[in-house]
């Protein structure tokens, strides 16, 4: 494999992996980012780029996840109690879309799929939700450049 197509493989493994963080999935973006920055053979803003697109995009999946939830509630599967739901969407009501910039915090998926079910225009949601992830990546790559001395 030439080098383009091997590190074309390894963004397309961070994209995955950053997408699939952002899920209700239990997968971990950070080790692959990381990993790919040690490489030093892809430019840093490309890294930053593909997980932050990957993990947005990850965030629109539960986003349109809550905007659907509604007509599931009344099964006995549905994950979210009621008292829960509703916790949910007074914290959401009395924070804001503002809140959309904690989407990159650990209970952020549950904020984006409160944005959906609550009906947040999608021209709201995802500059917030793209601010936000990227500002975490690029926190990730500079502490990765303190701790390792990394590009």
């Amino acid at each position: 494999m030439t080098w383009l197509g091997t590190e074309i493989t390894a963004l397309a493994v961070l994209f995955a992996a950053a997408f699939g963080a952002a899920t209700l999935l239990p997968f971990q973006s950070e080790i692959v980012f990381v990993a790919l920055q040690l490489r030093d053979t892809v430019p840093l803003w490309m890294i930053v780029s593909v997980a932050s697109i990957g993990n947005t995009a990850g965030s629109v999946v539960n986003y349109a996840m809550g905007r659907g939830i509604e007509r599931f509630r009344d099964r006995r599967w549905f994950p979210v109690s009621e008292p829960q739901l509703r916790r949910a969407q007074e914290w959401y009501q009395r924070w804001g879309v503002w809140s959309l910039l904690l989407s990159w915090a650990p209970l952020g998926d549950a904020i984006t799929v409160v944005a959906g079910v609550l009906r947040t225009p999608l021209r709201v949601f995802l500059p917030l939700v793209f601010i936000a992830k990227t500002g975490r990546y690029i926190a990730l790559a500079w502490a990765t450049r303190a701790a390792f001395g990394a590009s």
